[in-house]
């Protein structure tokens, strides 16, 4: 955790930022929050895992900016202290509440294939190449897609500039942050990665060393580059100077000559980054408990696998079953919308995905009777048919879900008119692809490895593999509901996979066990995704509950930490509160505008 002092010299830092460019914002108060998971108030919420960020929006948020700009100001922030998880480099996707209309709208920023690729794209001689050849690769690397979905987001609903909205993360950058434990230790993680390329070893291992805790970690190279996106807006990054010195890096990486790592390159062209568009797109939706939930539609697969769990789930109350059987339900209704997301959901510009019918009751029920209190499925399990749903019914044979890389960020913001983002960005694998743009600050993503790369199964479709300008399949799951048109909750996750099944935990320990938001963050997690085993944090793994499962039919292996998630929520009397994590990832950042009371 990083040191009070430091904390409070970032937030006036911050707030001084936003002044300096004409805003109105009061002065800081005396003594800026502490990293904690909870805070509840009144003018708008923030919720990420960094507090300089969490104060970047806060800071939007006092000087009269709505939840679109404050979530640019904390996304711009956490590229700069939590540059292995997101950052211009990489993409995502943004839900927006608009309190006005009362509707739920989403941006596609999913980073996109160059116009060169094929099915084929991480083969060779017929083989898949070595996922960790392929992350660490120009090949990995998609056309960033963050830039874009900032502009998107404040063409539609913000009310500040850009310009405006960079300056405090341009000041962090150059200004420096203090390094926390987590930092150091995602370094250390890739160190032997990132001291084969020069740039990114000269910028995060100083003089050959991992960055020291409780030190200052400054970035003037990513100052340097916001500083120009400011002036010359979002399309910088897309055509010049930062998009030529992008396709160089990708299409020559460069790699120190005397390391003997495997290095491919990759086909990214300027006309690639210059087509590239964002998508304005409606949600998923599904009916949960009277509530209505919205998540993001495919190339997402997050929005459309939570919400067929949640249809599988409904028909059984949740809250009067013992804890082993509700986490058997939950374990069960994943493994099958997992194998119904590996069959049908891809990129729909590139294949039909059946989005409607993947979310109809109809379908979930035909799947849910499948479920026995007293036994497991065995995975990986196959698919059923949403177009043509028989009861109980599987059609095809079985695939695996292919890996996806586990880290990622998200944001969550609620604004005083009652506007709520929840965001979640990435440049997938921590540390992307080890590639930092020379000159710019800013690491690449390997988003491509998102891709099968190779069918999941010899004689099985596989709508993820890759294709010309195709957008990678994303378990990202951005969740905002609403009760009565009004919002109650947002949620999102890090977490590759496993975001889904966080999400999806987070919300039925809310919404059916009666969780505070904050304990629903913090509850040991479980994660299955059709696989022969479900994956439990420590805490579960050393309980009594395990055996309980076990004596079902459950298998399990130990995962020392899934997700990362962040939430806000809307009280009966106003007040917003905003809940983070209590541990994981060094614990999260909650922020309101006002405290006031406890939830």
């Amino acid at each position: 955790m990083r040191a009070r002092a430091a904390r409070q010299l970032a937030f006036a830092a911050l707030a001084g930022a936003l002044v300096s460019t004409g805003a109105a914002a009061p002065p800081p108060p005396e003594a800026a929050p502490a990293k904690v998971p909870v805070a509840v108030g009144y003018g708008g919420a923030v919720a990420s895992v960094d507090a300089d960020a969490s104060a970047a929006g806060i800071a939007v948020l006092r000087a009269g900016g709505n939840a679109v700009d404050a979530a640019i100001a904390t996304a711009a922030a956490l590229g700069v202290t939590e540059p292995y998880s997101a950052g211009v480099g990489g993409g995502g996707y943004l839900v927006h509440y608009d309190a006005a209309s009362h509707r739920v709208q989403t941006i596609d920023g999913r980073e996109t294939a160059p116009a060169t690729a094929t099915e084929t794209l991480f083969q060779e001689n017929g083989v898949p190449i070595p996922f960790a050849e392929g992350q660490t690769s120009g090949r990995s690397v998609g056309v960033p897609g963050t830039p874009a979905t900032w502009k998107t987001a404040l063409d539609a609903w913000g009310t500040r500039p850009l310009s405006q909205l960079l300056r405090p993360a341009e000041k962090l950058a150059r200004d420096g942050f203090t390094v926390d434990a987590t930092f150091r230790a995602q370094t250390e993680a890739n160190q032997d990665r990132f001291k084969d390329f020069p740039d990114t070893r000269r910028l995060f291992l100083p003089g050959g060393q991992l960055p020291v805790v409780g030190s200052t970690f400054k970035n003037p190279d990513l100052a340097d580059t916001y500083a120009e996106l400011a002036r010359k807006g979002t399309g910088a990054l897309y055509r010049g100077p930062i998009a030529d010195d992008i396709v160089k890096a990708v299409r020559k990486p460069p790699v120190d000559p005397a390391a003997t790592r495997t290095v491919r390159s990759g086909d990214l062209t300027a006309a690639d980054l210059r087509a590239y568009a964002t998508k304005r797109q409606a949600p998923t939706q599904v009916g949960y408990r009277g509530l209505d939930v919205y998540g993001m539609a495919p190339s997402s697969s997050g929005g459309t696998t939570v919400g067929e769990a949640l249809n599988i789930l409904e028909r059984t109350d949740l809250s009067k079953l013992s804890e082993a059987q509700y986490l058997h339900r939950f374990i069960e209704a994943s493994r099958i919308s997992f194998a119904d997301r590996g069959r049908w959901v891809g990129d729909p510009a590139a294949q039909p995905v059946p989005t409607r019918e993947l979310l109809s009751q109809r379908f979930a029920d035909s799947r849910a009777c499948l479920i026995r209190p007293d036994r497991t499925l065995t995975s990986p399990l196959a698919p059923g048919d949403p177009r043509d749903p028989a009861p109980c019914a599987t059609t095809g044979q079985a695939a695996p879900t292919t890996y996806e890389g586990e880290n990622t960020t998200h944001l969550t913001v609620a604004d005083r008119w009652g506007n709520v983002v929840s965001y979640t960005l990435t440049i997938e694998s921590t540390g992307g692809s080890a590639i930092t743009v020379p000159g710019r600050g800013f690491l690449l993503n390997n988003e491509l490895t998102d891709f099968s790369f190779a069918p999941a199964a010899p004689g099985v479709p596989d709508p993820n593999l890759p294709g010309p300008g195709k957008r990678p399949r994303s378990s990202m799951s951005p969740t905002i509901v609403l009760d009565h048109g009004r919002p109650v909750l947002a949620v999102g996750s890090p977490g590759g996979a496993t975001i889904i099944t966080t999400v999806l935990q987070t919300l039925i320990g809310r919404l059916d066990r009666g969780l505070p938001l904050v304990d629903a963050i913090r509850a040991p997690r479980a994660s299955q995704r059709n696989q022969t085993t479900t994956e439990l944090e420590p805490e579960l793994w050393n309980s009594p509950l395990r055996a309980e499962l076990e004596g079902l039919g459950q298998a399990f292996r130990q995962n020392p930490e899934i997700g990362a998630a962040t939430g806000v929520q809307r009280l009966p009397d106003g007040r917003w509160l905003a809940a983070a994590e209590t541990t994981r990832r060094g614990g999260g950042s909650a922020m309101v505008v006002h405290p006031h009371g406890q939830p």
